[in-house]
């Protein structure tokens, strides 16, 4: 959340002044962003069908 949005979660008491709005927008930006955490969740789809092994 640092690189992007320039907030330190480590903060103490940051997300308790925060909603749960404002979270959710700030997580659904960082999922839906290209980067290493969005590829981890949402992996890319296999490129072709496989074909069983004989």
């Amino acid at each position: 959340m640092h690189e992007v949005y320039g907030l330190d979660l480590s903060t103490p008491g940051l997300l308790r002044e925060r909603s749960w709005r404002w979270f959710r927008i700030r997580l659904w930006g960082l999922v839906s962003a290209d980067s290493r955490i969005s590829r981890h969740f949402q992996p890319p789809e296999p490129k072709g069908p496989r074909t069983p092994r004989r």
